[in-house]
């Protein structure tokens, strides 16, 4: 397969101390409709998930709960294998920071850092946030309640003063800049990387990448008294998924540099800034990408284990339905602003675009072929083509395709989907227009013709809309008899084709009994 048919995409690696929410669904949800989309078009694609298993927070979680930090990673790290299955996440790999494979990446790179004279011995005196695992600047704290100092994420830090390995990220502000403005489209969207570019023009300092004050991480090369900085430590999992540091694999050559990093906003900076100054030190290509999607709220509130309003993805999937929930996340806010979840607006979307808009197309087209076509694909009279309305929306769902891969490219999942909508929509009115109802009475024939072009419709649609919602689009092709091995882009028809093409549906085909797929939610 040729370079430009392969995708490498990642999700950040989760943290073994925070409980899967809503923000982790999300992040991994939007990966996982790249992922099948791609795959759909014809990439070999290598989609990366996994956990962050090392740092001070695990080791003193662990303590608290009596038992050794590894096996406490055991156990939270199957939280986010569950909630991956829980919502038919497509990965290829599952990578956790405490498996070999890493701590031979992680110290491997380390190494290189080194040799290319990139870290030196020191000692570190200044602020840091447990919770971040995160340095800070005197400039970048506020101050809490009972004199408490924060950092800019709610963070409290606390001083630090040990021995400590540095990078020397201040060499790297000038071709940081340079790399940003060669590649404008490196950092998405836009207004992050404004932030990205303000913080780096603001001047950067050396970063303390080793501890010595606990010892549940990788240990430094030669010097077992220090263990590596978490960050650079988790960092280095994009690239041990591919097989660093044997760098002359076919795997590491066939798949960095990455072509899509996804992350949360609040860790934009680790992956812009310092990723890519390690990878820079250690002379490894960088990656194409990275996108910074926004917060979700719930119910206009923000979300906080003070509250307890986390949203716990389980539950809502278990209320509304996987596919109704993966839809509802990904059209209801543009991707990479901030969100509010709530019942209303899930609601609203199940019944309105689900229920009302797809769902009642699909009974309503193959209630009437099941009826009026003896249960099979009818036929289309080749002059019945452009003698109907519904013929216009057979081509803007030819035109399809084209559209969204472009707004798939861009991240843009809920512009994708709008687009599908706006022609859903459309394919509503025209069977109202083309009243095959009237034709089964006036021109039986001419009424075949007509369902025959809806269920063309509906089978771009279904074809176009599995990454998004995979099993419901299942359904859909099995009830028009779609084979298992036509359900590719490449069996979607273009536009500029006047007739039907070899991978139309097929008239005659027997069809079984419709049943509805997106039932009305009733609150």
């Amino acid at each position: 397969m040729s370079a430009d048919k392969r995708y490498y995409l990642t999700t950040p690696i989760y943290y073994v101390n925070d409980v899967p929410h809503i923000g982790h669904a999300y992040t991994t949800l939007a990966c996982d409709v790249i992922a099948r989309f791609k795959r759909l078009d014809g990439y070999d694609v290598h989609f990366l998930t996994g956990t962050d298993e090392h740092g001070q927070k695990v080791e003193k979680s662990a303590a608290v709960a009596g038992i050794a930090p590894q096996e406490f990673t055991d156990r939270v790290s199957q939280n986010f294998r569950d909630l991956a299955d829980a919502m038919n996440y497509s990965h290829d790999d599952f990578i956790r920071t405490t498996e070999q494979r890493h701590i031979e990446a992680s110290q491997a790179i380390w190494a290189k850092l080194k040799e290319n004279g990139h870290i030196y011995l020191g000692s570190y005196a200044g602020w840091y946030a447990v919770r971040d695992e995160a340095f800070y600047d005197e400039s970048e704290l506020t101050e809490g309640e009972g004199g408490t100092k924060l950092a800019s994420s709610g963070a409290e830090v606390e001083w630090v003063e040990e021995p400590s390995y540095f990078f020397d990220l201040s060499k790297w502000q000038e071709p940081l800049l340079k790399f940003y403005e060669d590649n404008p489209d490196f950092i998405a969207p836009k207004s992050r990387r404004n932030e990205v570019i303000s913080f780096v023009k603001g001047g950067l300092h050396d970063l303390s990448i080793s501890r010595t004050s606990f010892k549940w991480g990788v240990p430094v090369p030669n010097d077992p008294d220090h263990i590596m900085y978490v960050w650079l430590d988790a960092l280095t999992n994009y690239i041990t998924a591919v097989g660093y540091p044997n760098t002359d694999s076919d795997e590491y050559t066939k798949r960095w540099p990455v072509d899509l990093h996804m992350v949360g906003k609040d860790i934009l900076r680790f992956h812009a800034v310092y990723w890519l100054a390690f990878l820079m030190g250690a002379g490894i290509d960088v990656p194409k990408r990275v996108f910074a999607h926004g917060w979700w709220t719930n119910e206009g509130q923000k979300i906080s284990k003070s509250i307890g309003n986390i949203i716990d993805p389980n539950e809502i999937v278990e209320t509304y339905g996987l596919d109704q929930v993966r839809y509802f996340l990904l059209r209801e806010v543009p991707f990479g602003n901030d969100g509010d979840f709530s019942n209303k607006a899930m609601i609203s979307r199940i019944n309105s675009d689900l229920a009302n808009d797809l769902g009642n197309l699909c009974q309503r087209v193959l209630s009437m072929i099941n009826k009026n076509c003896d249960a099979k694909i009818p036929e289309c009279r080749p002059a019945d083509l452009g003698a109907y309305p519904v013929n216009g929306t057979l081509q803007d769902a030819h035109r399809l395709l084209e559209k969204v891969r472009v707004h798939i490219d861009n991240q843009a999942f809920h512009e994708a989907l709008k687009e599908i909508w706006r022609v859903v929509r459309d394919a509503n009115r025209t069977v109202d227009e083309s009243a095959p109802w009237t034709l089964r009475e006036t021109d039986p024939e001419a009424m075949a013709s007509v369902l025959y072009i809806l269920a063309e419709i509906i089978r771009h649609f279904a074809i176009l809309l599995q990454p998004f919602m995979p099993q419901s689009c299942a359904k859909m092709l099995d009830q028009l008899a779609v084979p298992e091995n036509a359900r590719g882009f490449s069996q979607l028809q273009s536009a500029d084709e006047e007739a039907f093409d070899e991978n139309a549906l097929k008239a005659g085909t027997p069809l079984p009994t419709p049943e509805g797929i997106f039932p009305r939610f009733s609150d």
